[in-house]
């Protein structure tokens, strides 16, 4: 690797996360093409998983960082694969609560166990405290960006 400079490095920094960032989708959705998905697929199927059944259509767009009408058209598409179903919330009649079918979840045993050993390989000559350092670097960027939204959002209102 290269010797760098703090402010090359800082400079470099955001062009390349971009770069691995679709390096490593490309080479999941390459492992998930065989199970019939896609990055714009699996990607709200994990989040769905992990939020759990009941989730609202739009917590789910938030946590993907889509807008609503994008999930929609996704979530009918996982629907239609009968991956997904929607059901009325009970606590709000114009909201949609979503669930995992047995299918979904069959889909999330199948993505998991094709992601997991590859991502174990990948990450293989990173010890635990180094991704607990690069993972909290990246909450760390993450609330910084969470700020520069709000900051832009208010700005919006008011400007």
């Amino acid at each position: 690797m290269a010797e760098r400079s703090p402010p090359s490095a800082r400079l470099d920094f955001g062009y390349r996360l971009v770069i691995l960032a679709r390096r490593w989708r490309a080479a999941i959705d390459a492992r998930l093409h065989a199970a019939g998905l896609t990055d714009a697929t699996w990607r709200p199927l994990i989040y769905l998983h992990r939020m759990g059944d009941g989730t609202r259509q739009k917590d789910l767009a938030a946590s993907l960082g889509l807008d609503c009408s994008a999930v929609v058209r996704l979530l009918d598409l996982l629907a239609g694969r009968g991956l997904v179903e929607r059901r009325e919330d009970p606590a709000d009649k114009r909201a949609k609560t979503l669930h995992l079918t047995e299918a979904g979840r069959e889909m999330i045993a199948t993505v998991t166990g094709l992601l997991i050993p590859f991502e174990a390989d990948l990450l293989s000559g990173f010890d635990d405290d180094t991704m607990l350092t690069l993972l909290d670097s990246f909450d760390r960027i993450e609330r910084r960006l969470d700020g520069v939204r709000r900051d832009d959002q208010t700005e919006e209102r008011h400007g």
